[in-house]
């Protein structure tokens, strides 16, 4: 365990700020490739959209599905730091192969297989800094969030300028190198990171049982992913339709007469993420200190109201600029990413959280995987959806996904009155929570 008075950022481990950093240059590369993948296939590839987005939707989908395999790999063979770096380097290896059109599926399987060792190895480390109960933890995981839309800022400005303005392949080049100066980056900060934990039989023996308060615990785990999966099938659309819609329905140009790139937009989220998590942290961190806790289900359920809120607003902007005729003004585009990120705020890092604190003693790996699985099936449904943008108007498909945000905000709520604040019980409280 790391000793809690080393601290680096916001009275935090400095083995925090390593991983931060880490992810951060992860997150430059797969961003940088994501905001150029849609453009890159329609524009350079001739595929038609309906075949992008299913390609789109398949790919991301794969990316939250091999860490599943990958945190079970981690967890019981080749340990997390081995993960990191195999993953890693296979990540960067694929950015380089998307320079060149005919390993294009051949690239992009083989960036999915390395985020499955890299991503639930890396995030699951977060918890092993912190004492047991120390309340740090929770906010961690918002401060580890902010290094993944760090790098995704970046990644459009960079990737996406050299993609649009010097050809797509100079972008996905880009993303390579940000995924090496990742691995550099671990390594060299290694010294910080907790020790590796024990593998093998003797692991095994130490380990505490697979029971069924252990399974009641990952029951509780899955029955909040599934649930996180109607939610992405809302969330992806940024890098699908969203990416669609800014080409198609947005008015770019300034009074200058110069148009703002495309893949410039998608940097509006992280600066959001920068902007408002201090706030969040600060404003959770007064709360727990005057003894007012809120449950991590409950505020999941808000974020997910909030981005169904921000669907609803294009839904109206898209009806008033179809009815006149115009597109909407790149303005409104602008307001809807600080208000569709405000709400994701509430849920994607709050329930990495959730699931990184209630991981069963051993499996902590595998449990940040089953997290992110929920994001296979999620880009999965995001796809499917993103296939009926070209068969309704702009207003109805985004009607529909603030629907689907809805329906995912409404679930959560439930979930979260049914239960209350179970993550902060151990075993028995998910038992009796079940149980209920």
């Amino acid at each position: 365990m790391i000793p809690a008075r080393e601290k680096n950022w916001f009275g935090h481990p400095r083995g925090l700020s390593v991983l931060f950093l880490t992810e951060m240059w992860e997150m430059f590369s797969f961003f940088g490739m994501r905001a150029l993948l849609v453009y890159y296939m329609t524009k350079h590839l001739d595929l038609d959209q309906q075949y992008a987005s299913l390609i789109y939707g398949a790919y991301a989908a794969f990316v939250y599905f091999t860490p599943v395999f990958g945190g079970m790999v981690a967890d019981r063979w080749l340990g997390k730091r081995n993960a990191v770096m195999i993953g890693g380097a296979t990540m960067a290896l694929g950015h380089f192969m998307m320079a060149s059109e005919p390993l294009f599926y051949p690239a992009l399987a083989t960036i999915a297989l390395g985020n499955g060792l890299f991503l639930p190895s890396l995030a699951s480390q977060i918890e092993g800094l912190y004492r047991d109960g120390d309340p740090r933890s929770k906010s961690a995981y918002n401060i580890y969030y902010v290094g993944v839309n760090l790098g995704a800022f970046l990644a459009p400005l960079i990737c996406g300028t050299l993609g649009e303005a010097y050809g797509w392949h100079w972008g996905f080049a880009a993303a390579g190198f940000g995924m090496l100066l990742s691995l550099v980056i671990y390594l060299a900060g290694a010294r910080y990171l907790p020790p590796e934990p024990k593998r093998g039989a003797e692991a095994r023996a130490a380990r505490p049982p697979v029971d069924r308060a252990v399974i009641d615990r990952f029951a509780l785990l899955l029955g909040v992913a599934a649930i996180v999966v109607v939610f992405r099938g809302a969330y992806e659309q940024v890098g699908n339709t969203i990416a669609l819609w800014i080409d198609q329905g947005v008015d770019r140009e300034l009074a200058s007469g110069w148009v703002i790139p495309m893949t410039w937009f998608q940097s509006i989220n992280s600066v959001v993420v920068f902007a408002f998590t201090p706030l969040l942290v600060a404003r959770w961190a007064r709360l727990a200190q005057r003894g007012v806790e809120t449950p991590l289900l409950g505020r999941m359920a808000f974020g997910a109201a909030i981005v169904g809120g921000s669907y609803l607003m294009l839904a109206v902007l898209s009806a008033w600029c179809e009815a006149h005729g115009v597109r909407a003004h790149w303005g409104w585009l602008a307001a809807w990413f600080v208000l569709m990120t405000t709400g994701e705020l509430y849920i994607l890092p709050v329930g990495l959280a959730l699931f990184g604190r209630m991981a069963p003693e051993g499996f902590r790996a595998t449990s940040i995987a089953t997290w992110f699985f929920a994001g296979f099936f999620g880009n999965l449904l995001a796809g499917a959806l993103g296939t009926l943008w070209s068969r309704l108007g702009h207003a109805w498909f985004f009607a529909l996904i603030a629907a689907v945000a809805g329906v995912s905000a409404a679930l959560l709520y439930m979930l979260g009155r049914r239960l209350g604040d179970v993550e902060t019980h151990g075993t028995e409280g998910a038992a009796m929570a079940l149980a209920r």
